[in-house]
């Protein structure tokens, strides 16, 4: 589905004149005495059957369509004061779902849209009675109908959610990237001279595997912060069955202590519409494919490789979302004036001279990664 703002979205879902699957609408916000529907809805909507993120639209006549403004409703409430709420009821597993109350200003008055982020975390359900909310009961949405809270959903919608939350009715692709988080769940695979292999034990048609063959002989300055700058370039394979899901570039630094998937490429320019960068960095976003691949090749009970990885995370950048890499790197573009400041105290490890190489250029991208990492540290308590 293409992306859109909430504005544009609410708006569409109202011009439908329906509820439906993933999205209901109300008139009003819910009263001290419906405070248990409230939970209901938000536990119905949470394991809706359609993979999407959720809506309840507060401020919208079910009859009619039409606006009712709730600036001035009195049981109004906002991000907070819903996962307060959230927070004090057991659900199963301690696993809620995860809300944000969004305000929309609309031709007739302001709405409020509780939105219930899509969770691969399903079924929620409480372990406590709370009011008419039964414990041990799974709801769910189908159509526009929430499960009745004297009753369970039926058999095949439990079943469904059970299976999303354990990525069977995912892509093999997601489904790898799901298993990569539990490393004892691998083990190694027999093997030839030229590939070091892993297979999952649960699922052994998942398999990892990486070249032991050199893929050239090109340097990055990651490199020089390791005692042995020798690069040795590696092919990462994601596998089910003998389908190739993924390739990726890998790196076995410090002499082999450590292994790693080379770290994504950005850069930012100065001036708007110039298509070459000004300066260039090297990243990973946490929750992505190749960060969990970073971080399954991690042993930390390895004194060697700790020290390894511990110098080659200090060379790179690790944003927690897309969205914070975003605004960083806005924020660099409005404040790369003060890089003198950053820059103080930063130690250019000792690189030496390469043939057929200009070592002021790694010197140059040393320094900026550094740079970059203090502004991140900046940007982050801001």
């Amino acid at each position: 589905m293409r992306k859109m703002n909430m504005k544009t979205l609410i708006e569409e879902l109202i011009s439908l004149k329906q509820e439906g699957a993933y999205w209901d609408f109300k008139r009003e916000w819910y009263s001290d005495n419906k405070i248990d529907d409230l939970l209901h809805d938000i536990i119905c909507m949470a394991n809706n059957l359609e993979n999407h993120d959720a809506y309840i639209i507060i401020g919208v006549d079910e009859k009619d369509y039409s606006i009712r403004n709730v600036e001035e409703d009195p049981y109004r409430k906002n991000t907070q004061k819903i996962v307060d709420f959230l927070r004090d009821k057991k659900f199963a597993g301690g696993l809620r779902p995860v809300v944000v109350v969004n305000e929309v200003k609309m031709l007739g008055g302001t709405i409020d849209i509780i939105e219930i982020k899509n969770s691969f975390n399903t079924p929620f359900f409480l372990l406590e009675h709370y009011k008419g909310v039964m414990p041990n009961n799974i709801y769910t949405r189908v159509m526009d109908t929430n499960t009745p809270k004297n009753r369970s959903a039926d058999i095949e919608h439990i079943e469904y959610l059970w299976k999303k939350r354990f990525r069977l009715l995912a892509t093999p692709l997601e489904r790898i990237k799901y298993y990569l988080h539990n490393r004892l769940e691998w083990s190694d695979s027999p093997t030839d001279w030229v590939t070091v292999k892993k297979y999952n034990m649960l699922f052994p048609e998942f398999t990892i595997e990486y070249t032991l063959d050199d893929e050239g002989n090109a340097y990055q300055y990651y490199l020089f912060a390791q005692t042995d700058t020798t690069p040795h370039w590696r092919k990462i394979r994601l596998c089910y069955h003998q389908t190739v899901l993924k390739e990726i570039e890998g790196v076995s630094l410090d002499g082999g202590r450590y292994f790693t998937p080379v770290p994504l490429t950005g850069g930012i320019s100065f001036v708007e519409g110039k298509c070459e960068w000004d300066i260039a960095y090297k990243y990973f976003v946490k929750d992505s494919l190749i960060y969990i691949v970073h971080q399954f090749y991690y042993e930390e009970n390895n004194s060697e490789e700790i020290f390894s990885h511990d110098a080659f995370e200090r060379c790179i950048l690790i944003f927690s979302d897309e969205q914070e890499h975003q605004e960083f790197r806005e924020y660099v573009q409005k404040n790369w004036e003060q890089n003198n400041y950053f820059s103080k105290h930063v130690n250019v490890p000792y690189m030496g001279n390469l043939k057929g190489f200009d070592m002021n250029v790694f010197k140059q991208q040393y320094i900026n990664m550094q740079i970059l990492r203090k502004m991140l540290e900046a940007f982050r308590i801001l």
